[in-house]
């Protein structure tokens, strides 16, 4: 019993140690190559062009260009952080012809 205790306190000393790393596959840091958002610490993973691959980067920031959040999890521009609304273009042809991009504006600054 004694022994079952020492291994299972060994074995969780070692997994928290490696609970801080950065992952291969998520948690991935910026600048790291990502295939989705949601591998991203910064849950932004973003490309420059249809051909560049796409790295894990920061997301917008206010008055900064942004992109509506997509199911497809790869963005030319960024989402918004949190707290900060993308005004686009949220129709289907914008989505399609990717030309759905907007600004990031705080709503409690909005003057409508």
């Amino acid at each position: 019993m004694e022994r079952t205790l020492v291994l299972l306190l060994l074995s969780l000393a070692v997994a928290q140690s490696f609970s801080h790393q950065r992952g291969l596959i998520f948690n991935l840091d910026n600048g790291e190559l990502c295939l989705q958002s949601a591998q991203c610490k910064s849950n932004c993973c973003h490309r420059t062009s249809g051909l560049s691959l796409a790295r894990c980067t920061n997301k917008a920031i206010e008055f900064e260009e942004c992109s509506p959040k997509s199911l497809y999890g790869v963005y030319y521009k960024c989402p918004c952080e949190q707290g900060l609304t993308c005004e686009a273009d949220n129709s289907l042809v914008g989505s399609i012809t990717n030309t759905n991009y907007g600004i990031c504006q705080d709503p409690r600054n909005s003057s409508k």
